[in-house]
């Protein structure tokens, strides 16, 4: 048995010395090493020697079908590298030609459009402040002065996970968050996501919105103003006028809607801002007292002041946008315009 299996070993090496193919060393591979292989067949005979020899010829058939296997990855390796170095030699290649440029990806709108308000406000000295997605019922309603009975919470349509629990409807519980764990003065916005059961032209269930406050000694109305104004100026030119509408907010008293001068017809009047020449962009006023006195501050010691903008909101007036769905709808003919 053991001049057969050397035999048979040398005879498949002579053959794998003639294979030039994948192919070939594939079937020379099968003939000796197969289910029905020379080899393995011979492999069989084992039962049939002497318990002695056994072990001796289990050992020697070992090897050399650990060899061979050897040999015919090596085989495998000359033929592959042959027919690379042959495939090189007739590519024809211009290296002087320009490469194919990958197509590069841009920034979503209503990204573009978040990064360039938190850039206006950081310029201004506000940080960035965060907070949960999902919020507690007390931080997005009671804690900003709007408590379980209180009517202001229908205009929310809140999206509830249980009677504690809900989906925040403004990124305003961020500020009660804030002022928990931090003394006066504070300086913050706080942008991110927020939802509501809402869905038409002008409203989606998610939305982004960029909340700040700003807290203090002497914090005036007038401040507010002027941090509004450069914001405004910033973000849509230094020509736009804008104007401070009493409103009601239960967080801020008083309370303000901002409203500023129709960027489609700059004031005289069309169909976007209903002829009347003005858009409302976002909501404001002064810290309630009650809110300060909730997250342990004295209100006859400190001022601030608090506003809200919605993201989508800016970016259909600054790029003219009629319906606030097409920025979620994915449609690459819209989306390749910015």
């Amino acid at each position: 048995m053991k001049e057969e299996l050397e035999r048979l070993f040398a005879e498949a090496l002579e053959k794998l010395k003639g294979a030039v193919e994948e192919r070939q060393v594939a079937e020379i591979k099968a003939e000796f090493l197969g289910k029905k292989g020379k080899i393995t067949a011979l492999l069989r005979g084992l039962v049939n020697i002497s318990q002695e020899q056994r072990p001796v010829m289990g050992c020697l058939a070992n090897e050399i079908k650990i060899s061979l296997e050897e040999k015919i990855k090596e085989s495998l390796e000359v033929i592959r590298e042959r027919k690379r170095k042959e495939y090189l030699l007739h590519e024809s290649l211009d290296i002087t030609l320009p490469g194919r440029r990958v197509p590069i990806g841009r920034k979503h709108p209503i990204t573009e459009v978040c990064n360039e308000i938190i850039g206006i406000f950081l310029g201004l000295g506000f940080q960035i402040s965060e907070g949960p997605e999902v919020e507690l019922d007390y931080y997005n309603f009671e804690a900003l002065n709007i408590p379980k009975d209180h009517p202001a919470r229908d205009m929310h349509d809140t999206f509830y996970i249980s009677d504690e629990v809900l989906l925040r409807t403004h990124t305003s519980p961020v500020q009660i968050r804030v002022m928990e764990k931090q003394s006066p003065p504070i300086q913050i916005i706080a942008p991110g996501k927020a939802f509501r059961c809402d869905s038409d032209v002008s409203h989606t269930p998610m939305f982004h919105q960029v909340e700040g406050l700003m807290v203090g000694d002497n914090i005036t109305f007038g401040d507010l103003k002027g941090i509004l104004t450069i914001f405004v100026h910033q973000m849509f030119g230094d020509k736009t006028r804008l104007r401070f509408r009493p409103s009601f907010f239960p967080f801020t008293e008083p309370s303000a809607e901002v409203d500023m001068q129709c960027v489609i017809c700059r004031g005289k009047g069309c169909r976007v801002c209903s002829f009347s020449g003005w858009l409302e962009i976002l909501g404001s006023g002064m810290v309630d007292p009650e809110v300060f006195k909730i997250v342990g501050y004295n209100p006859n010691e400190i001022t601030g002041f608090a506003f809200g903008l919605g993201i989508e909101r800016v970016a259909m007036l600054k790029y003219g946008i009629n319906d606030i769905r097409m920025f979620f709808e994915n449609d690459m003919r819209f989306l390749g315009q910015f």
